[in-house]
């Protein structure tokens, strides 16, 4: 899954490409959520993959701690939440940009 296929490629006045801005969803917090507390070598990628089968997707578990710009590691001792949910997440971001 590329999470920017359907944003538009835009051109500034010199010609400079960029995207268009990127809509994310709410993640709400839900009773089925799996919370670890962060460790050595965890990586938000590598977290996606184990709960997601998908090391794409690590940005749900970003946005729904509020971690990860710039960084996919983990704070060490930092409760991380893990949506369950990961289908309809993506299905809400996929609204939200189509």
């Amino acid at each position: 899954m590329n999470r920017y296929k359907d944003i538009d490629i835009l051109k500034n006045e010199n010609g400079k490409r960029y995207r268009s801005t990127v809509r994310y969803p709410m993640i709400d917090k839900k009773s089925n959520d799996i919370y670890i507390i962060g460790r050595q070598g965890d990586r938000l990628d590598l977290l996606a993959y184990k709960y997601y089968t998908n090391s794409r997707l690590w940005w749900i578990i970003a946005r729904a701690n509020g971690i990860g710009k710039g960084n996919l590691s983990v704070p060490i001792g930092a409760q991380i939440r893990i949506p369950q949910d990961y289908i309809s997440i993506v299905d809400a971001y996929n609204n939200l940009n189509s």
